[in-house]
């Protein structure tokens, strides 16, 4: 009994000892982000580089996941090395945000710009996707409610199997398509479904305004999707879950996720773009 308690006792102290330190840590880099904001010291943002890059391989395999092979994961790496000096350059810990999600956001947009720009997407795929996206617009504007795969694959007149088997077609441009919806603010910062999170303070009353009426027509775009398809898009987006991890949550395969998260963003596309030309 009193090696029990002396081992719980034992890790009570080391888990205090482990908070203090990371705590500790966080003030330690607090203050290394001032002084880069007051220097702007080349070897403070070289040390960043090297601690932060394992993010960039992170949000690129992220990325990277349903995109077809001609797409090079060291590609979206170097496009995503991009969006790390840019989140480092403009960072201010002041505004209360974790270096690393303010990261996250920069690194993401800078990959998807750089694929906007080489425009990878072949024209028959975009195409599909657009017929897709209007199929569900006219659809669901004539229903007043969540159009099913059947009726989509009606509409379109496919079977549901050859709807499935094109929603796997444009599963890599789906991810693409929807942080393309949203833009708004300075310096054409794109607002996607995963919401800006600079702090508000840093932007014009305009643009505060723009953001919250976008942020809801957002919530309610996911509240109306079909309930699978709504818990991807929450796990992979605010949960930060791979495809893989998404799959073991809800037992069913990555490829399977894959299809739902597809589906789930094609519906999404055409709702915020339905919703959008109401706000506008």
């Amino acid at each position: 009994m009193e090696s029990v308690l002396a081992e719980s006792v034992d890790g009570q102290v080391e888990n205090q000892i482990e908070d203090s330190k990371s705590v500790n840590d966080e003030k330690e880099e607090d203050l290394l982000w001032e002084e880069y904001r007051k220097t702007k010291s080349a070897k403070l943002r070289d040390k960043f580089i090297r601690q932060y890059m394992p993010l960039v391989k992170y949000v690129a395999g992220k990325v990277a996941v349903g995109m077809p092979n001609s797409v090079e994961f060291d590609d979206l790496v170097g496009f995503g090395q991009f969006g790390l000096l840019d989140a480092i350059n403009k960072y201010d810990p002041a505004k209360g945000v974790k270096f690393k999600t303010y990261a996250v956001t920069r690194i993401r947009g800078a990959i998807f710009d750089e694929l906007r720009e080489i425009d990878w997407v072949p024209r028959s795929v975009r195409q599909k996707s657009r017929e897709i996206e209007d199929a569900i617009v006219n659809l669901e504007a004539k229903l007043g409610r969540t159009a099913s795969d059947s009726e989509i694959a009606e509409s379109l007149k496919m079977s549901e199997d050859e709807y499935h088997r094109t929603i796997m077609k444009v599963s890599g441009t789906s991810i693409l398509s929807l942080n393309e919806v949203w833009y708004s603010g300075d310096e054409n910062d794109s607002m996607s479904i995963g919401d800006s999170i600079e702090a508000p303070n840093s932007l014009n009353p305009d643009v505060i305004a723009e953001r919250e009426e976008i942020r809801k027509v957002i919530i309610q775009a996911i509240t109306e999707l079909p309930e699978k398809e709504k818990m991807v898009i929450v796990l992979y987006y605010h949960e930060d879950l791979t495809f893989k991890e998404i799959g073991e949550l809800l037992e069913v395969s990555e490829s399977r996720i894959s299809q739902l998260h597809t589906k789930a963003n094609l519906r999404l596309r055409a709702k915020l773009t339905n919703l959008r030309k109401g706000i506008m």
